[in-house]
């Protein structure tokens, strides 16, 4: 096996690895909605710092690292959205029995 074969292989086997490690945090989050063990500091910087490792990542041949960064930088960026979604209560309208959102009624619109 030539040294290039290997280093693709321990690419794909690694980051099958550490993509698997992401997987119960993803569908815990996804079915509980419960995310108030996560910082809001912690998700934003990881999404920052998944941002600035694309210019390095952009510059390498495609192959399992691309993969990996996509990865992360998905699943960085969903944690994001269902925390803001779930604990902060953002992007979501309430709507009250009549149907009407309480912003709507609250103006006098509904």
């Amino acid at each position: 096996m030539h040294a290039h074969s290997v280093q693709m292989f321990g690419g794909f086997v690694s980051s099958t690895i550490f993509i698997s490690s992401n997987f119960p945090m993803l569908f815990k989050a996804f079915k509980t909605k419960d995310l108030h063990s996560y910082s809001m500091g912690q998700l934003i910087l990881g999404n920052l710092g998944n941002t600035v490792y694309w210019l390095y990542v952009v510059s390498l041949p495609v192959g399992p690292v691309w993969v990996l960064q996509g990865f992360f930088s998905l699943s960085s960026a969903s944690m994001l959205f269902c925390y803001l979604r779930y604990e902060k209560k953002w992007f979501r309208l309430r709507r009250d029995v009549s149907g009407c959102s309480k912003e709507l009624r609250a103006a006098g619109q509904g």
